[in-house]
């Protein structure tokens, strides 16, 4: 076990394989766990919205169960041009990514020690899908007016697979990063997600404030 000094704090790092270019590197329990459970709560909720897009298709007077009132109105956002935005239901997308998740998150936890490409890959993927969890937040904020309870939980756990990947890589020097961002995440990785989502949770707030306070 290495460790690398950052402003008078020592860090761990996980020992390094592979070479020197492209070093190997482990991802520890716990990040292995939350990649577990993230994509567990993101292929739950892209398992029933897909269900429930088949039944809308199948029939177009069906209501899904997490339409709840005309904020929260799940059939509003599946009828939308964005639920299908590649061309097929959004959340057929999500079966396959999330169960990748799920299955990186398993081998992290019997020891796999990815190389630095694989790392900088699931970074690139999850980044991939911060930034359209993003757009189809505005898209249904702004252009839908209305939210699916489930695209909300995937829109979570995308955030914060995200993040703890992210810290991952720049703790263990896998992504380049001053000092200071090194250590912020070697003790407060935890602040991005919940700062993410509370940016999301006030956009929501505001967006429909009259409705909620009525």
């Amino acid at each position: 076990m290495t460790t690398t000094r950052v402003e008078n704090e020592v860090l761990p790092e996980v020992p390094s394989g592979g070479t020197a270019d492209d070093p190997a590197a482990g991802g520890g329990r716990a990040l292995a766990w939350t990649l577990v459970v993230t994509g567990a709560a993101g292929l739950l909720a892209a398992w029933v919205i897909t269900l429930d897009k088949f039944r809308l298709l199948a029939d177009p007077d069906f209501q899904p169960g997490c339409g709840l009132n005309p904020v929260v109105s799940c059939g509003s956002v599946m009828k939308s041009e964005q639920a299908s935005v590649f061309g097929f239901p959004n959340p057929m997308l999500g079966l396959v990514a999330y169960g990748m998740v799920i299955a990186i998150g398993l081998a992290l936890l019997s020891g796999a020690r990815p190389r630095r490409w694989y790392w900088l890959g699931l970074n690139a993927g999850t980044l991939f899908g911060v930034g359209f969890c993003t757009w189809l937040t505005h898209q249904s904020l702004y252009r839908i007016n209305a939210l699916c309870l489930w695209c909300c939980l995937a829109w979570a756990a995308t955030i914060v697979m995200f993040w703890y990947v992210t810290s991952h890589n720049v703790r263990n020097g896998l992504l380049p990063a001053p000092a200071g961002t090194r250590a912020f995440f070697a003790e407060f990785t935890w602040v991005a997600p919940v700062v993410h989502i509370g940016i999301i949770g006030m956009l929501v707030l505001t967006r429909w404030w009259d409705f909620w306070t009525g």
